[in-house]
């Protein structure tokens, strides 16, 4: 049975869980061919519930399926990127208006914990990535409004995908964290303009991020809408 697999879960629901996680983080990288023998071999189970979990990521966009070629990690899609970019913003901006009337010391001594954590890490990119969710998370709470998180999480998964590239590639983790902290000291300060301002600069860095990406890796961007891979020794996309 897939690993994670709990009393009461499904194996297609473990397996999704996986191949979700897999793809968002780039262990699955853009591009990549999916194979549903190989992948039953290596999570243990029969080809069906790998199946239905390819169907599954493919109406997320996080997959193509073409006839006679297979399956593949969906290259990136600066719409859709921008699509969990805009819902994202929308919804964290909001939440400061609230955040800031409500901050007190105990919220206040939490997100500065978090930054502390934050600034420890040098450049361990998967631990600072779980550090950045638990400090976006917690300005969601101090505004009231944790449970908006859960539409956030849903939204994002392309732009995450390309949140790690940047991360691995482009942004230092320092300069990450000195926007956190500038989104933290005006909300100490008691200035919502500004906490706004260093927000949004702070979600909206990741657009800078993915040009320089896209630059360098333009094969793992989507480029039109009649590319499609070429199965050789080695899969490549015309």
């Amino acid at each position: 049975m897939a690993q994670g697999a709990g009393v009461g879960r499904s194996a297609r629901a473990v397996v999704h869980e996986q191949l979700r996680r897999r793809i968002i983080s780039g262990e699955l990288p853009p591009g990549a061919p999916l194979s549903e023998n190989e992948l039953a071999a290596e999570l243990s189970v029969s080809r069906t519930p790998v199946r239905e979990s390819l169907i599954l990521l493919a109406d997320e966009d996080l997959v193509q399926v073409f006839p006679q070629l297979g399956s593949f990690v969906s290259r990136l899609d600066m719409r859709l990127v921008a699509d969990a970019q805009f819902v994202r913003e929308a919804i964290e901006v909001a939440s400061l208006r609230d955040a800031v009337d409500r901050l007190d010391d105990e919220a206040l001594a939490a997100l500065r914990d978090v930054l502390a954590r934050q600034r420890e890490l040098d450049d361990d990119v998967e631990e600072f990535f779980r550090l950045d969710e638990e400090f976006h998370h917690l300005l969601l709470a101090v505004g009231g409004h944790a449970g908006a998180w859960r539409v956030v999480e849903s939204a994002k998964a392309h732009l995450d995908r390309a949140r790690r590239l940047g991360l691995r590639t482009v942004s230092p983790v320092a300069l990450l964290v000195a926007q956190h902290t500038a989104v933290v000291d005006a909300l100490a300060a008691g200035d919502l303009a500004a906490a706004e301002e260093a927000l949004r600069e702070h979600l909206r860095a990741v657009f800078d991020d993915i040009e320089r990406v896209r630059d360098r890796s333009p094969e793992l961007f989507v480029s039109d809408e009649g590319a499609r891979p070429v199965r050789r020794s080695v899969t490549v996309w015309r």
